[in-house]
């Protein structure tokens, strides 16, 4: 099959098959590049009337019957050697307005004429955009139907083929190619409308700065899309130019100065067809970089301003510069420096970063009396150093006059807080210290007076006109105001102007220790073995109440007016509040009394000579005193067994005897209060109450010992550790009582005291064993109605109790007011 090119209805055939062609079958492709511009005429007629003269035979004799409905089918022609069909691409250009518009004809030489039918198919045809080409179905013309745009589509390919009347398959599907020429029917597009660009002032010739980019939808082949970039306009003299082809803007001449001209807008154009084409405008906004080339300066040579002497911390003036630099960078900031006539840094320069000016202020407070007026020296440069080529400022430096204001000045105390000290219980009258102020204003005479401001424990006494303290009566040491040892108090001091000025100074007064108290020895008396191998010795202690370091550590010495001491006993330290007594030669059992002399570390130190009863014993191997040892130490003073069972005898006697005598009594009291209990006398009967043992027999090991009745105070010390001595649990911590030394019974008729005061002494000592019965009632605290159900402290208590409260139970109880009360 062959194709023909058609052009107008007034052309000939202007494509046709060489012979080379139909004897190989078919049609070549043109391998030459297509045009880029129409053909003309002549050529087209040139080309036709060479095609007619080769005799090109479009068909072959004989008709077929299909063997197929369907086109794609091929048509069986055994024996016979099939030519390919080949159709060169077609040109056409867009836009093209006369339509509809042949563009090729297609022909099949299998069949006559008439007998074959054509079709096409692909984009433009019976895909999008649909109804752009069509085609002769028995003639093989292909036409274009609408105008092309060459943005859109740049080519479309269809496929043709060739079917006899029965729809059987002449010819192989081929592929129609039609190329869409350029036409510049688009203008160049800047990608912006407005293009920035910044650079520094006083850039030098050639100074990249920013680059303009446009766009063209034309074939980039054509010179539809050469573009070509020029600057029309730009504001004041020549400045900036533009790379024609790259549109990079450059600087080209000296004299950018942002003080002059801060910001430069050009009008930028591009043109396609190498600048003879169609064409885009945009513009170009330039912005002068500023550079510190302008050193700032002040408005005035000389400042005057006025200071308010002792304050501080206040604004004084303003010093008002200018600079041409941009505002608010860094070559626009001033710094200012002070450079004479503030010698002690009384004054200080800040910068306001919105005005820029020199704010001065007073950092030191100023006085008067010392110097009126000051001037100052005041130099002012930027943040970021200056250009080297930069002129200097005409008044870089000013004067700054600053005159100080006199006010009335408080006074002032030379030293505070005064501190001094004094002697505990130091008599009413004693100087303190003299606290004394100043006046500033020595120009103006004012009189100063003094007084208390505060002074808690209202101890001390101050003169209004000199300021001297006394103290006007005995400080307590256990006042609530003595914080670790020191008083405060707070004096003013104020003068005489009006208003009057006041100043506040602090007192500090060190409560110094005084050694005023001898040790005492504790306990004052105990228990040694009577050989000086045997036992521990007496283990001695020693309390001082004064505080350290009057106190401890303590000096225990036998003492030195009874020389014949140190033959049988000697002193040892165990540490620095206690030492231990020893024998050195087995003496006598009994009773025997040393002489102690107790000396404390205080300065100076207090000493004290004290008696010590040491009873000898026999002691077993444990070095405790064995059972029976009493009665011998007993006989060690001089009464026998049989006088001390005679005196314990005697003593039961006299009770017998009491008995029956406070019985009488106390009938008779009952009879003469009948008008008083009238109605309750059947009532009234003694009620005995019997309660079993309530010890624990031999197996009670909570028992009383003997020995507390013997020397408690002695195992106290030895048993208990140094300090604080333990609670016993049935006793509340805030009751214990200090128990005074005992002394041993110099007398039979001393006995039963010395017993009954044990007795008393075991049951009310809570520190130490043992419980006053098997029944133990633990401490339940304090607040309770009932208080405590131990006999401990109800026989501590019985003798506060007060009975007057019956009187207002009415005449019945009054009576028992006035047998339990008061006398």
């Amino acid at each position: 099959m062959c194709c023909h090119s058609l052009g107008a209805p007034a052309r000939a055939l202007v494509l046709s098959l060489s012979p080379r062609c139909v004897r190989a079958g078919g049609c070549r492709p043109d391998t030459r590049p297509p045009l880029r511009r129409p053909m003309d005429a002549a050529l087209l007629v040139a080309l036709g009337l060479l095609a007619q003269s080769l005799g090109l035979s479009l068909g072959v004799p004989g008709q077929r019957r299909p063997s197929t409905l369907y086109p794609w089918h091929r048509a069986p022609a055994p024996g016979r050697v099939r030519r390919a069909w080949v159709i060169p691409p077609i040109s056409v250009s867009e836009n093209h307005k006369r339509l509809p518009y042949p563009l090729v004809q297609i022909k099949s030489d299998k069949q006559p004429l008439g007998s074959v039918i054509y079709s096409i198919q692909g984009p433009g045809v019976d895909e999008e955009p649909q109804g752009v080409f069509s085609i002769d179905k028995f003639t093989g013309k292909v036409f274009l139907n609408a105008m092309l745009d060459r943005e859109k589509t740049d080519r479309f390919r269809l496929r043709a083929f060739a079917l006899d009347l029965g729809g059987a398959t002449l010819e192989e599907p081929t592929d129609l190619e039609i190329v869409v020429v350029d036409q510049n029917d688009n203008r160049p597009v800047f990608r912006q409308e407005a293009f920035s660009g910044r650079v520094l002032e006083g850039a030098v010739p050639g100074t990249y700065v920013t680059r303009a980019e446009a766009t063209d939808a034309d074939d980039p082949e054509t010179d539809n899309a050469a573009l070509r970039y020029s600057i029309l306009e730009q504001d004041g003299p020549q400045l900036f130019s533009i790379d024609e082809h790259t549109g990079d803007i450059r600087t080209v001449q000296v004299g950018l100065d942002r003080e002059v001209v801060a910001v430069y807008n050009l009008t930028l154009q591009v043109a396609d067809m190498s600048g003879d084409g169609l064409t885009a405008t945009a513009s170009a906004i330039i912005t002068l970089e500023d550079v510190n080339d302008n050193a700032p300066g002040f408005t005035r040579d000389e400042f005057f301003m006025e200071a308010t002497e002792a304050v501080s911390g206040v604004d004084v003036g303003r010093l008002q510069v200018e600079d041409r630099d941009l505002p608010g960078s860094p070559n626009w900031a001033a710094r200012f420096t002070i450079l004479e006539g503030d010698p002690k840094g009384q004054f200080a320069i800040r910068t306001d970063p919105k005005t820029n000016e020199g704010v001065l202020s007073v950092v030191k407070p100023l006085d008067y009396e010392s110097c009126e007026q000051y001037n100052l020296r005041v130099a002012v440069q930027n943040e970021a150093p200056l250009q080297a080529a930069a002129p200097r400022a005409e008044r870089g430096q000013a004067r700054v006059s600053v005159r100080v204001q006199d006010i009335n000045e408080a006074p002032v105390f030379q030293e505070n807080p005064l501190r001094t000290s004094l002697p505990e219980g130091v008599p009413p009258g004693t100087p303190v210290a003299t606290f004394s102020a100043q006046d500033p204003d020595t120009q103006r005479l004012q009189r100063l007076s003094y007084s208390k401001d505060y002074d808690p424990d209202d101890w001390l006494r101050v003169d209004k006109a000199t300021g001297q303290i006394q103290t006007q009566r005995v400080l307590s040491p256990a006042s609530p105001f003595l914080k670790d040892g020191w008083y405060r108090a707070i004096i003013l001091a104020y003068d005489d102007a009006s208003p009057p000025s006041t100043a506040t100074g602090t007192l500090s007064i060190e409560i110094l220790e005084v050694n005023d108290h001898a040790p005492e020895l504790s306990p004052p008396s105990g228990s040694v073995c009577s050989k000086p191998d045997q036992g521990s010795g007496l283990l001695l202690g020693a309390t001082d109440a004064d505080l350290p370091p009057h106190g401890a550590p303590f000096h225990f010495q036998l003492s030195p007016r009874v020389p014949e001491l140190t033959r049988n006993w000697s002193v040892s330290r165990v540490n620095v509040s206690h030492a231990r007594l020893r024998l050195r030669h087995q003496v006598r059992e009994g009773l025997h009394r040393l002489s102690l002399l107790l000396r404390d570390s205080g300065q100076p130190p207090q000493q004290r000579e004290q008696p010590l009863n040491v009873t000898v014993c026999r002691c077993g191997p444990d070095g405790a005193c064995l059972p029976g040892a009493a009665a011998r130490r007993a006989g060690g003073v001089g009464v026998s067994l049989g006088a001390l069972v005679i005196v314990l005898a005697s003593i039961i006697l006299l009770l017998l005897l009491a008995l029956p005598v406070a019985l009488v009594t106390r009938s008779r009291r009952q009879s003469g209060d009948k008008g008083f209990l009238h109605g309750l006398q059947d009532d009234l009967r003694d009620n005995i109450l019997n309660y079993d043992e309530q010890g624990g027999g031999e197996e009670d090991q909570d028992a009383y010992d003997i020995n507390q009745l013997r020397h408690p105070t002695e195992l106290a010390a030895l048993c208990a550790p140094l300090g604080r001595p333990p609670l016993r649990r049935d006793a509340p911590f805030g009751r214990v009582r200090p128990q005074p030394p005992r002394m041993l019974p110099t007398s039979p008729a001393d006995i039963a005291d010395f017993i009954n005061d044990g007795l008393e002494v075991a049951d009310s000592d809570p520190s130490v064993p043992p419980y006053d019965t098997a029944l133990i009632y633990d401490y339940e605290g304090d607040g309770s109605v009932a208080g405590t159900l131990s006999s401990i402290l109800s026989s501590l208590g019985d003798e506060d109790q007060d009975y007057s409260c019956l009187r207002d139970w009415g005449p019945r109880f009054a009576r028992l007011a006035d047998l339990y009360g008061p006398p």
